[in-house]
């Protein structure tokens, strides 16, 4: 691979070639509201180990996470330094299908909802008349 007109290799930092430059991966970041600050996203494989996620190509990317899934570029020793303070030590290279996280919701209460019976009282006031729905006095 060349990087210059003159046919020489483009040297990268102190001597060394663009051929023997690391490889670099597209890595799925989140944005902090309010702070000009990246995060990147971590997974988790079936049996709940923890990863970090790593893409190939935009095209891959966007086929597991969405068009609209915001990444920046890392090599792999700079992504493993962002994973290892998380206690992520494996990272999952071009995941099929990466899901959104799960937010847990509270339990919901099924409502039931029955008719109003004949001498059934309403909370506020007299006793109610079955069919007519409305309080009225029972004689």
């Amino acid at each position: 691979m060349t990087g210059r007109p003159d046919g020489r290799p483009a040297t990268w930092k102190k001597g060394t070639t663009m051929d023997e430059v690391p490889d670099t991966w597209l890595v799925p970041v989140r944005t902090v509201p309010g702070r000009d600050l990246v995060v990147v996203r971590t997974g988790r494989l079936p049996q709940g180990q923890r990863v970090g996620l790593a893409f190939s190509g935009p095209e891959k990317l966007a086929a597991a996470m969405g068009d609209d899934q915001p990444w920046i570029r890392l090599c792999e020793s700079a992504l493993r330094g962002m994973l290892r303070p998380l206690g992520v030590d494996r990272i999952q290279v071009d995941p099929l299908l990466v899901a959104p996280p799960v937010r847990p919701e509270p339990p919901r209460v099924p409502v039931v909802h029955r008719p109003a019976l004949a001498g059934a009282r309403d909370a506020s006031g007299p006793p109610l008349t079955a069919g007519t729905g409305s309080p009225s006095r029972v004689r």
